[in-house]
């Protein structure tokens, strides 16, 4: 039987089989259709074959992309006798709901837990990073995903900010509706998470979070809302770019970046936050230092980081006792600096040794200093981490 198949039409269903927009992908599809065309092959086999062959191809150029499935409310199902939701799926069931990632890269699934991430850990991260770092270390990983709760969501990415090695992305990508909700924000999170990944643009530019078709630095990122799906905000210095219909598009990149390279038994010094108030008299303080287990203190201060009087007293204390003391503000927005002259001020704070914190939060204060613990005590060399 003979068979004519007019090579524009094998072009068309190899560039759609394909699920590829690159231009390396159309032509390899018109190279099989000029091959059919021109050669007018009678033999539907070998034709199948020859597009078998270019399709195969084409998927292989697909980037890899490293899924990593920590639990969260992506992951989370309505659990009827407990009347509320759960982590119930693993990151292949994530993936499996989005048959369009395929589209945009080969999917490598690892599972590191399945927690809400209300209970994520120091020992959890550096797992993690761990983990982060040996398969960025593949050239044949194009960048990782790792899905989580937004609890935690900006602790652990500017942790792994801080802890990965490479200069491919890696993206944090969670949801606010679980998915057993019938407008659940995670497939569409997802998707657009794999997209960035993928994207050359998004090489050395941190780890990302991205959600609501936002992508947002790990340093400024914040969550901002309790339940609503746009709550991840850089809110001083806005986005670094977006994920649309079309394309991933970035704006800017973010400069402020440093490198503390984690390894399996590196062991992270317990750090507490304790937070500024009117009529707070210290005694928090007091008792973590008589504890003894606590190896640094944050103080979410007021303002410009003030602290009260009474407070200030407990602070020297402890900076007596040769624990260091990093202040920050539970303002959302702006840095800390010496200003005013009060006992309690930053200056005075400062003044007995105190580091400052620029502009991070309190819980990313917290895990810079438990990350330049392992290299040095120095109140000069902490406060030169803050200030990079």
């Amino acid at each position: 039987m003979s068979f004519a198949w007019p090579g524009p039409v094998i072009y068309s269903f190899a560039v759609r089989q394909a699920h590829c927009r690159s231009r390396w992908a159309k032509k390899s599809a018109a190279i099989v259709a000029s091959s059919l065309y021109n050669r007018r092959m009678s033999n539907l086999t070998t034709a199948g074959l020859l597009l078998a062959t270019c399709l195969s191809v084409v998927a292989q150029k697909l980037p890899t992309v490293a899924v990593l499935s920590t639990g969260g409310t992506i992951a989370s199902k309505q659990d009827p006798s407990k009347g509320g939701y759960v982590p119930l799926l693993s990151g292949e069931d994530l993936v499996s709901a989005v048959p369009a990632i395929k589209k945009m890269a080969q999917i490598q699934v690892e599972q590191i837990s399945n927690i809400g991430s209300n209970d994520m850990t120091p020992e959890i991260w550096v797992r993690l990073a761990g983990r982060v770092n040996e398969l960025l270390a593949k050239p044949e990983i194009a960048g990782i995903v790792v899905t989580h709760g937004t609890d935690t969501l900006e602790e652990t990415a500017y942790f792994l900010d801080l802890a990965a090695i490479s200069t491919k992305p890696v993206i944090m990508v969670g949801a606010q509706r679980p998915a057993s909700d019938p407008d659940s924000d995670g497939p569409r999170n997802l998707l657009d998470a794999v997209r960035v990944a993928a994207a050359p643009e998004a090489v050395n530019k941190g780890v990302m979070v991205v959600m609501n078709g936002q992508i947002n630095a790990a340093r400024d990122v914040t969550k901002t809302n309790t339940s609503q799906v746009e709550t991840f905000r850089g809110l001083e210095f806005g986005e670094l770019g977006v994920v649309d219909a079309e394309k991933v598009r970035f704006y800017r990149a973010p400069l402020r970046r440093q490198t503390f390279p984690v390894e399996a038994r590196t062991q992270l010094s317990r750090v507490d936050i304790v937070t500024s108030y009117a009529g707070a008299d210290g005694l928090l303080i007091r008792s973590l230092v008589r504890d003894g287990t606590v190896r640094g203190l944050v103080i979410a201060g007021l303002g410009l980081g003030d602290v009260t009087a009474l407070m200030f007293d407990a602070i020297q204390e402890a900076r007596t006792r040769g624990i260091p003391v990093v202040i920050s503000t539970r303002v959302p927005t702006g840095r800390v600096f010496p200003l005013s002259a009060s006992k309690g001020s930053a200056l005075a704070l400062k003044a007995i040794g105190c580091v400052l914190a620029d502009n991070l939060s309190p819980q990313k204060a917290r895990i810079l200093l438990m990350l330049a613990l392992t290299r040095s005590h120095d109140t000069g060399a902490l406060q030169q981490y803050f200030d990079n």
